[in-house]
């Protein structure tokens, strides 16, 4: 994705929803660009300032609290922006759309990962639980395209990856499994945990990864230059 971007030294780059920073300190540590990383969680925002911190990158990784539908940023301020696993859990997704293009210079590009639906997902994939594991409130292909295009983004690439969202689904799965085992054998408690819901929403994903209704994308995007339209 950072290729795709063209991240180097010299690349503004903005992160999304960054969560703990893990990928914003990874684009600081490999590519050496300056990454200002954006969370509404000030939890994640201390954590990711405490790893930035143990990377040695803390002076190329700013984390801030920001709303992504509203980015208190400067416009024009970034080259690149990264958003991943996340767009789909924006209540309103034209607005991060034309928040993302406000703060993008004209001309730079919008590395987005999420995932996608291609037809009705089960009901079990509607419930709280799914909705924080990202699934609930997935869109297909041309929603991602119509929400990025409210904002004045066009869209360049997409490509679908659903391997790796079967490997990431069938990792949760067994860690579900196991933690049912522990549980049941006395080593684990976890007080407030349904993992029976987890259990059959975990069976429900995995069926509709395999059955191609639910799936893994990287799409590229575009602020274009004003010549351009």
């Amino acid at each position: 994705l950072a290729d795709r971007l063209g991240i180097g030294p010299e690349t503004r780059v903005l992160d999304i929803a960054a969560g703990v920073g893990t990928s914003a300190i990874h684009l600081a540590s490999r590519r050496g660009c300056h990454v200002v990383a954006t969370d509404l969680s000030e939890s994640n925002l201390a954590e990711g300032a405490r790893r930035a911190s143990a990377a040695g990158v803390s002076d190329l990784v700013d984390f801030r609290r920001a709303d992504a539908e509203d980015l208190d940023v400067g416009a024009a301020a970034f080259d690149a922006i990264v958003c991943e696993c996340a767009f789909c859990t924006f209540p309103d997704k034209a607005a991060a759309a034309r928040s993302m293009a406000r703060a993008l210079r004209p001309g730079g590009r919008v590395g987005m990962s999420d995932l996608t639906t291609r037809g009705a997902l089960p009901d079990e994939m509607h419930s709280l639980l799914a909705w924080v594991a990202c699934i609930a409130d997935a869109l297909p292909v041309d929603g991602y395209r119509e929400a990025l295009a409210a904002g004045g983004l066009h869209v360049e690439d997409v490509e679908t990856c659903d391997e790796a969202l079967h490997e990431m689904v069938e990792s949760i799965r067994a860690r579900i499994t196991g933690a049912r085992l522990l549980v049941a054998t006395g080593r684990l408690s976890l007080p407030g945990v349904d993992l029976e819901e987890a259990r059959v929403l975990a069976r429900a994903a995995k069926k509709t990864v395999e059955e191609g209704t639910l799936g893994y994308v990287l799409i590229t995007a575009t602020k274009p230059l004003p010549s351009e339209g």
